[in-house]
């Protein structure tokens, strides 16, 4: 079968989830079905960190053009090829093409339409039209987690269920579960001017949607009777973080906030693994890789109780109400001052990380589209 695979989010240089789940899927396709073909379309050169591998069945089309890519010299290219399938991991899709060509729209959340006063204008109106229309258009679509179709069906009701298939995300155990000598560790935390199990971490986008803020005001609590403690915000700036940056400078704490930018995907598994308890405060995840991530890695694991993470979390979490500042700072009094409690999240935690991969996430997603 000739898949055609949209790919242009490769090139950007900020790596979000949606762009790790695009770069897994390629790492595993070309290898699961090496009959069918590939044609891998993307803009401009792909981030050194998400170019995928080179298999024999696929095909790279590099094709350049100034605007509206995915409606113009995409759509172009590929009435020109003629693929069966159209995969698209993110919800667009091309206006214009064969009504033989069968789409399959991967949607990972609906953040735009729950929280839209966390979207910048013209991002949001962007949002709404491409993602209206390819959802009510493609011939199926992807759900990462029952969170996301329940959504999906919520803001869409005419959509019948079942054009919609539930394929959570996974997540690298390779490169997660690997050990790193003592030296490495000390060489990591040193450059941040950590201590190991001294520090809470966060992982992902600096954004308000993230519920930061929250964050932050439990640390500064917890802080005054735990000296030795730091918060590590491990990300980069997405949009309107301004407001989470001068909240951090201003605090009293604000030399014991770590806000990392981008880090190489090598960095994170140190991080994780010594950190004393992983915070994941998110308002609305349609998955939330860093979960697994952080389990997988023996951290244990504070959730907000909200959209997919108990999905993804389980049993082996603890979960508080997002926005409500005293219920994380119970939870984390109870992980970092009880040791038992926090031996029995762990290994809650590395079982639940073994339900997910991003091998049974591309085997699953591959045999979806090939239905058709």
């Amino acid at each position: 079968m000739r898949i055609a695979i949209h790919a242009a989010d490769l090139d950007h240089e900020r790596i979000d989830g949606t762009r790790v789940y695009l770069f897994s899927m390629l790492k595993n396709f070309g290898k699961i079905s090496a009959q069918d073909s590939f044609i891998v379309y993307h803009r401009n050169d792909f981030n050194p960190e998400l170019t995928p591998p080179n298999f024999a069945n696929y095909l790279f089309k590099k094709i350049p053009f100034p605007k509206f890519w995915t409606q113009t010299r995409f759509a172009w290219q590929l009435f020109w090829d003629n693929p069966r399938v159209l995969w698209m991991p993110v919800h667009n899709l091309p206006r214009w093409r064969r009504k033989k060509m069968k789409t399959v729209v991967t949607v990972h959340d609906l953040a735009f339409k729950i929280f839209p006063q966390y979207f910048p204008e013209q991002e949001l109106i962007k949002l709404n039209r491409l993602g209206d229309y390819a959802i009510e258009n493609a011939d199926h679509l992807i759900a990462v987690s029952q969170a996301t179709r329940h959504d999906l069906l919520k803001f869409f009701p005419t959509i019948p269920a079942e054009k919609i298939k539930v394929i959570p995300h996974g997540f690298d155990g390779q490169l997660f579960q690997q050990n790193f000598s003592e030296n490495k560790n000390e060489e990591i935390l040193k450059n941040y001017q950590l201590k190991a199990k001294s520090y809470l971490l966060y992982v992902g986008a600096i954004q308000p949607r993230k519920n930061l803020m929250v964050l932050i005001e439990a640390f500064e609590k917890i802080k005054k009777n735990r000296l030795e403690l730091k918060l590590v915000l491990a990300g980069a700036p997405a949009w309107n973080f301004q407001e989470i940056l001068q909240k951090i400078k201003d605090s009293v704490f604000a030399e014991d906030i770590v806000v990392t930018d981008k880090l190489p995907f090598e960095i994170l598994p140190a991080l994780y693994r010594n950190a004393a308890v992983f915070v994941f405060p998110s308002l609305y995840e349609g998955f939330g890789i860093p979960v697994l991530e952080a389990m997988s890695c023996g951290a244990p694991t504070i959730l907000a109780n909200n959209s997919s993470l108990p999905e993804v979390g389980g049993q082996a979490a603890l979960y508080f109400e997002a926005n409500n500042v005293e219920e994380l700072l119970t939870c984390l009094e109870k992980v970092l001052s009880d040791e038992n409690l926090r031996q029995r999240m762990i290994a809650k935690g590395l079982e639940q990380a073994q339900k997910f991969s991003w091998e049974k996430c591309a085997q699953e997603t591959l045999e979806f589209i090939k239905r058709f």
